[in-house]
């Protein structure tokens, strides 16, 4: 029996994974559940899964958590201590989607403890690259992919020489707006970003979908996890949602991920790895798709992609500055507080910012120059905001 632990339950990579767990419960062992605010969801996963603890994240959510769990045998615990405790727990296989920042720390103990990490937080590798897969060698602990992309990229590399890759092809639907005119780009509310045409994901996922700083953060993790060069990284819009990756090798073939859009694949073949297993998933119908698309990028609908790339070339902690003013940005403009637009411009500033900074984002990569990092650029983000408003 595996004795498996979910961080990030209650969102919807959490909860795919409760479902797939649950279809078979007899071979796993649930040690840990995490979530937020949700704590009905996140007793009633916890009471059907029969775990040894839930935490939630929220020291005021706890009372309710606990009167929920009551007359069961699973303990209730909240705040960032007790996750990372419950990420020390012995586990064989961890889910990490806690989502942003907050998921790097219970993903490196869990990684220290031996574990099998299932990587669903692109913020771990772009906040922290090199520190994480350093902790994973050091500790005999497998890292595995669970973005969609990044697991049809390592799905076609089985068997395979990354040196005899000679690129690596990111798809992205291109999110809500991505057949919108340009100039209606600043009007675009957080409610018509948070309409993904094609995947069912929750808000910040979906409207970063819209923005392409999801892919942004792709590119980076792309960089981190497979030790490629940026100009070996490219992205295609993809409007269907089928094709999930590419990889493109010295003799001219490309090797493609294709499945419906649902993210038990990935998952799945996380939870199974090695092994592949029968999943509860659509099966295509080619001759009814009928056809795919693709399109390149459009540079000035999307900057979040060339800010990326500015960050791979500026290296070191470039990318948890990137990422800390994103997360604020998107708060912000969930908040009604900036436009649309004015995301990538928050970001790009702060990334302006860094630079100037001497040895801030050419420290050594340690868990507390990353931690200070990332509270700096957040400050920075806030500032920037304030004097726009002002």
């Amino acid at each position: 029996m595996r004795r498996v632990s979910i961080f990030g339950a209650t969102g919807s990579i959490g909860q795919n994974t409760v479902d797939l767990i649950a279809r078979d419960p007899s071979a796993y062992e649930v040690v840990a559940l995490t979530g937020g605010h949700n704590v009905t969801q996140l007793a009633a996963d916890a009471r059907r899964l029969r775990a040894q603890v839930a935490v939630t994240a929220y020291p005021e959510t706890l009372q309710p958590l606990r009167a929920a769990l009551q007359g069961s045998d699973v303990e209730a615990v909240a705040g960032p201590q007790a996750l990372l405790e419950a990420a020390a727990r012995p586990a064989d296989w961890v889910m990490s989607a806690i989502v942003g920042a907050a998921g790097l720390e219970p993903g490196l103990v869990a990684l220290e403890q031996g574990a099998t990490l299932a990587l669903a937080n692109k913020e771990t590798l772009v906040c922290a690259g090199a520190l994480v897969l350093e902790t994973a060698r050091r500790h005999d602990a497998h890292l595995l992919p669970v973005d969609s992309e990044h697991s049809a990229i390592f799905q076609a590399l089985v068997g395979e020489d990354i040196s005899a890759v000679e690129r690596i092809i990111l798809t992205a639907s291109g999110g809500a707006f991505r057949d919108w005119p340009l100039e209606r780009l600043a009007q675009a509310t957080p409610a018509q970003a948070s309409q993904h045409p094609n995947w069912a994901m929750g808000q910040r996922i979906t409207i970063d979908s819209a923005s392409m700083f999801n892919k942004a953060l792709e590119l980076i993790e792309t960089r981190e996890y497979f030790g490629v060069s940026p100009d070996q990284i490219e992205v295609l819009v993809h409007p269907e949602s089928l094709v999930h990756s590419l990889v493109g090798f010295n003799d001219g073939a490309l090797m493609a991920h294709v499945g419906a859009p649902d993210m038990r694949h990935a998952i799945g073949y996380a939870l199974h790895w090695p092994d592949r297993r029968n999943l509860p998933v659509e099966r295509l119908d080619l001759a009814r798709v009928a056809q795919l698309s693709f399109r390149a990028p459009e540079e000035a609908r999307y900057p979040a992609l060339s800010l990326a790339r500015q960050v791979m070339e500026r290296g070191g902690l470039a990318g948890a500055v990137f990422n800390a003013a994103k997360e604020i940005a998107l708060d912000a403009f969930i908040a009604g507080q900036i436009g649309f637009l004015d995301m990538s411009s928050v970001v790009e500033e702060a990334l302006d910012w860094a630079d100037a900074c001497p040895g801030l984002i050419d420290a050594a990569m340690t868990l507390d120059n990353v931690r200070k990092t990332d509270h700096l650029a957040r400050q920075h983000a806030w500032d920037l905001m304030a004097k726009r408003a002002g």
